[in-house]
């Protein structure tokens, strides 16, 4: 895969969110993008990782979120990025996404930890959105711009704490909960969370088909 459509974008700002997780926003330069997909970022053209769309597509900038690990070559050298800074950026790709003509339909989001991009921009897009958003966190300091989501839509569930909403991993939410057979639900982040939540799904004869992931790790 070549990188000849690669274009250079000046880095606006980062916010740090906690220790770890940080928001990156850049120039835009008119890129088209549907909330949901990924695009690739990085400083050369050797070191370029995916990182799922994380602002709205009414914004004339662009923003991703990112966790640096202690093993991420990459995560750890945009942590120091500043205002200023140009970055390599590749267009949007990717079939994580809402069509237009099921804008109308009721969705299940369930994420962990930065999977929760997606659905962040997916929301900001599309503010009429018929949603509940489950959070799966070890502690309410991993979560992100909570204050962001409409009331009583967003369930953070924290696995180490009971400061959440729900105490508890996403997959014990859906076990002790109702999951109604017209939600469109949306699987995004650790793959054993996703395994885990779609064969707690299908057990309860959830129907296959309205079942999408996206796995980060």
């Amino acid at each position: 895969m070549g990188f000849n459509t690669n274009k250079v974008y000046k880095v606006h700002f980062l916010r740090q969110i906690n220790e770890s997780v940080f928001v990156i926003r850049f120039d835009r330069h008119g890129m088209n993008f549907i909330p949901g997909q990924h695009i690739l970022i990085g400083l050369d053209e050797k070191s370029m990782r995916e990182y799922s769309v994380y602002s709205a597509v009414q914004d004339d900038f662009l923003e991703v979120l990112v966790k640096a690990v202690p093993d991420g070559s990459v995560s750890k050298r945009l942590k120091m990025l500043d205002k200023g800074d140009m970055i390599l950026v590749e267009s949007a790709v990717g079939f994580f996404r809402i069509r237009h003509n099921e804008l109308d339909k009721k969705y299940l989001f369930i994420a962990s930890g930065t999977g929760i991009s997606p659905f962040h921009s997916m929301v900001k897009s599309y503010p009429e959105l018929n949603y509940l958003l489950l959070h799966g966190i070890p502690h309410i300091g991993e979560s992100y711009d909570a204050n962001e989501y409409e009331p009583g839509r967003l369930i953070r569930c924290t696995s180490k704490s009971d400061k959440g909403e729900f105490n508890g991993r996403v997959t014990q939410w859906l076990e002790e909960n109702n999951v109604d057979d017209d939600l469109q639900v949306f699987l995004c982040g650790n793959s054993n969370m996703i395994l885990d939540a779609r064969d707690i799904l299908l057990k309860k004869n959830f129907p296959a088909e309205n079942i999408n992931t996206e796995v980060y790790f």
